[in-house]
């Protein structure tokens, strides 16, 4: 079985990269939701962040399969991935529906999941 230390530079750095970015978006979310309530553009402030961060995982998502599969890394990746692509459209239901006492707590969540993310493919060499 393939360790993480078999990925080709090319491709982790791409993973890195993605899950970076994924990260730098998930935290702008509650930031752009600050100007939501105090601002009358916040709501479009916030939108967009939603869909960078749906835009981001779906690139993490890609960057886990080339990392995988050309790249000759484990599959372990793309279940993160996968898994933190369902949170995100989770985390657009509930805030379409407005379900705050659901939302706000699964955005803290998938902060702690990027960033948890981040520091493990960070310590892949």
């Amino acid at each position: 079985m393939s360790t993480p230390t078999t990925i080709k530079q090319g491709n982790l750095t791409f993973l890195r990269v993605a899950i970076a970015l994924q990260t730098l978006a998930v935290f702008a979310a509650p930031v752009t939701a600050g100007l939501l309530l105090t601002t009358p553009s916040g709501h479009v402030l916030h939108s967009a962040a939603a869909y960078s961060v749906f835009t981001v995982a779906l690139v993490h998502l890609a960057a886990a399969i080339l990392a995988w599969r050309p790249g000759g890394g484990p599959p372990g990746p793309i279940l993160n991935a996968a898994g933190f692509l369902a949170a995100t459209l989770a985390q657009v239901a509930l805030g379409i529906a407005h379900v705050t006492t659901l939302h706000v707590p699964l955005g803290v969540l998938m902060f702690g999941m990027s960033l948890l993310q981040l520091s493990r493919i960070l310590k892949t060499s």
